[in-house]
């Protein structure tokens, strides 16, 4: 078997594969580059050695079975007996359901959250979005200090379990996608630095020293990461991969690393026949983003919508604290604002930022499913102090009033694990380090924190403590009865209706009309013949629809047609959705 390893500052290799030892050789045609033949086999045990120090993982390892500071394990991908011919899911007409393998179940591994697909498929979403699998020190985590980018992470079963899921999956008619994190790598077990200049003291980011995107190296830097892309693509079938904080790549080469992986992407998707696509995290507000690279833009197919959140959230919570202040003195408009162009900060200012933020998106030429759209995220959820949710502030008929906005909505839309029951469970920041300072840091740090914005030390969860991961896990018997199971019955009410309504998968801007009352608590909008009424306010609301022959298609609360002035009552905490007759 052939090995390789890009090692540019080392004097000498040395490949030691099960009991064997033995020194690699300099490539003629590629520099840095050391290789050599050894036995091996599915599961061979192997690691280099550079200059006589000590044994590293492959920064290629396609396993690590005892964790990022053992020895790599060959994988043969060709071994497993696929089920499904895996022909692909596309992203437009999607509808994506976010999942942390971790906490999805109590078991917290891929074949355990495997046997819950049934579950999804059943709800109605057509893709479901995997929080990172790389592995990263100790069981437990987000995922997003992962260390060896092109393998997936023990303790959830390994390379087998994720081809088992994505088997599974494609067998109930669900598209996968991966979380890949490329703006920075964990601070424990990561053993690139000792293997060339992967990182670059040129650019920082909050993580410190930033990956290597346009210094000297960068060239194998990115093919690095653009080759762990295409082969969670290539190797596992996969459909689409969510690339981390974009806006945290560093990147002033005149062609950019994200423009770069668009085109490795879509050849790959053209020579294998599948709809592959990129969605990115993005707060720049920037449509080059997701413009097509034939019209200078960068390429990626989709990125989440963060305006549409923040307005939905402050409409929905009256929260008005840190990114929120933006949207907090108009929610209604800000809500408008998205649902007809998009972005809300398209060159405006920000007051959260202290400057002006984003530029327009061009409606006319942009379609809406290129924008993600959501009310919870595993950010937006697990980054506030207790990792409450919106289930644990809001009534029903509020969340009712958040998932029609969400699913009747121009964009993409994207659900959280647990929400489509109202989940009782937070979903809390945990850890589990093995490093005790690193973990110690971790703790004072979130707590710090969160004490700058009132919060006292014993009311923020230990991320170290295993109970936080453990009050982390869905509860899988809360979705069978009580208002879960009302909640959890609106949620597939509406997604059936967005698949049945051809209106409602239209992802164009212009066909988008709304219509709201501010000090009311009212927000209506129109996509061709379906209207879409949100009143968020206690008490009945009386909308001017301006028709008096509709047809309602589905209400959170009873709900009679427009009368004979065209006007809509709506219960208080309640939506309708309604189709012209």
């Amino acid at each position: 078997m052939q090995f390789e390893v890009w090692a540019p500052q080392a004097a000498r290799v040395t490949l030691h594969c099960g009991a064997a030892e033995q020194g690699l050789t300099r490539d003629p045609g590629r520099a840095g580059w050391w290789t050599g033949e050894a036995e091996a086999g599915d599961g061979t045990r192997y690691g280099f050695a550079l200059d006589d120090g000590p044994v590293l993982p492959d920064p290629r390892s396609r396993r690590q079975p005892d964790g990022p500071d053992g020895l790599s394990a060959v994988v043969d991908h060709g071994a497993y007996a696929w089920r499904t011919p895996g022909e692909g899911h596309g992203l437009p007409g999607a509808v994506l359901y976010e999942l942390h393998v971790g906490t999805f179940t109590r078991e917290g591994t891929l074949d355990a959250a495997a046997e819950r697909l049934g579950h999804l498929a059943d709800l109605g979403v057509t893709h479901v979005e995997l929080m990172p699998l790389c592995p990263f020190p100790g069981r437990h985590g987000w995922g997003y200090e992962g260390v060896s980018l092109w393998a997936v992470h023990e303790p959830y079963g390994g390379p087998e379990a994720l081809k088992r899921f994505v088997d599974r999956a494609h067998e109930l008619g669900l598209g996968v996608v991966l979380d890949v994190v490329h703006n920075h790598l964990g601070p424990s077990g990561n053993h690139l630095p000792a293997f060339g200049p992967y990182f670059t003291e040129t650019h920082h980011t909050p993580w410190g020293a930033a990956v290597n995107l346009d210094a000297p190296g960068s060239d194998e830097v990115r093919a690095f990461l653009i080759g762990s892309a295409l082969a969670w693509l290539r190797d596992y079938r996969l459909d689409g991969l969510r690339l981390d904080a974009v806006h945290a790549l560093c990147d002033t080469r005149a062609v950019h690393f994200l423009e770069e992986l668009s085109s490795a992407v879509d050849a790959l998707a053209a020579g294998t026949g599948r709809p592959l696509f990129l969605i990115a995290e993005s707060d720049l507000a920037d449509p080059r983003v997701i413009t097509p690279r034939g019209e200078n833009g960068l390429g990626v197919h989709a990125q989440w919508n963060d305006d549409f959140h923040h307005a939905l959230h402050t409409a929905l919570t009256g929260e008005s604290q840190g990114y929120y202040e933006d949207f907090a003195r108009a929610p209604f408009a800000a809500l408008g604002k998205t649902l007809t162009g998009g972005f809300f900060h398209d060159g405006t200012y920000s007051t959260f930022r202290g400057r002006r933020h984003g530029r327009p998106l061009d409606r006319t030429r942009v379609s809406a499913h290129r924008l993600l759209g959501y009310a919870q995220t595993h950010d937006q959820v697990g980054n506030r102090a207790q990792g409450d949710r919106l289930s644990a502030s809001l009534s029903p008929g509020l969340l009712a009033c958040g998932a029609a906005l969400v699913l009747t909505a121009p964009f993409t839309p994207m659900l959280f694990m647990g929400e489509e029951w109202a989940a009782g469970t937070p979903w809390q920041f945990f850890t589990d380090h093995t490093d005790p300072e690193l973990a110690e840091a971790v703790r004072r740090g979130r707590r710090r924190e969160f004490a700058a914005h009132g919060w006292a030390e014993e009311d923020v969860p230990d991320p170290q403590d295993p109970a936080t991961r453990d009050r982390s896990c869905l509860d899988w018997s809360e979705p069978g009865h009580g208002v879960h199971a009302r909640v959890l019955a609106w949620y597939r009410e509406l997604i059936a209706l967005r698949r049945a309504e051809p209106d409602l998968s239209d992802p164009d801007f212009e066909d988008v009309k709304v219509t709201h009352d501010e000090s009311a608590g009212w927000l209506a909008f129109r996509r061709g013949d379906v209207l879409v009424a949100i009143n968020l306010a206690a008490e009945t609301a009386k909308i001017p629809l301006g028709i008096t022959h509709a047809r309602v298609l589905a209400a959170w609360e009873p709900v009679e047609p427009p009368d004979q002035d065209g006007v809509l009552s709506v219960p208080g905490e309640s939506c309708v959705v309604l189709t012209r007759e």
